[in-house]
């Protein structure tokens, strides 16, 4: 009875959490959900090896970044943005901001599609979810100097790739407008 008690406390306290997480990590509603119920269907089997339930947050993240990995080596991900992200502009902005904003979040997530799931990890729980280093390296299971380590290269993957899809926009147009 203890255990079930705490699978259900662990998952009213932190299935946003975990759910957001896949959910930036996949950029599919569905697969998202998938990942979010067979993270908590593994933390039920494993809940025994939670040694401290303070850390229960950390823990499921863990199990949830290793089941997204999973998930994506046994199927290949969908370029979609789920309409989570469309509730994120708020209304008062107006249709050309509202485009550009939209614009904007579709290049960025095409270009962590494009990342390691590693880096893609790693921007997502400091970048996003503005997890801290130490709590970032707990979840990944690595040091915190390879978390920083790590980030600051993601952060110049991402840069580099946002400039060059920049650059290509720029060259396309400019190709548009002498065939014109």
């Amino acid at each position: 009875m203890g255990e079930q008690l705490d699978i259900e406390t662990l998952f009213k306290d932190y299935h946003r959490d975990v759910y957001q997480f896949c959910l930036y990590f996949t950029h599919s509603v569905q697969d998202a959900e998938d990942i979010t119920q067979e993270t908590f269907i593994k933390a039920i089997k494993n809940i025994r090896t939670l040694a401290n339930p303070d850390r229960g947050k950390y823990w499921l993240l863990s199990i949830a970044r290793n089941t997204a990995i999973d998930h994506l080596r046994k199927r290949k991900m969908k370029e979609l943005l789920p309409d989570f992200f469309e509730k994120i502009i708020s209304g008062e902005q107006s249709l050309d901001d509202h485009i550009l904003r939209k614009e904007e979040w579709e290049e960025v997530h095409h270009t962590l599609l494009k990342m390691k799931p590693h880096y893609r990890a790693i921007m997502i729980l400091r970048g996003i979810q503005e997890l801290t280093v130490s709590e970032t390296a707990e979840i990944l299971q690595i040091t915190e100097l390879k978390v920083r380590v790590d980030f600051h290269r993601a952060v110049k993957i991402l840069k580099k790739e946002m400039q060059d899809r920049e650059r290509k926009v720029i060259s396309d147009e400019y190709k548009r407008r002498i065939d014109s």
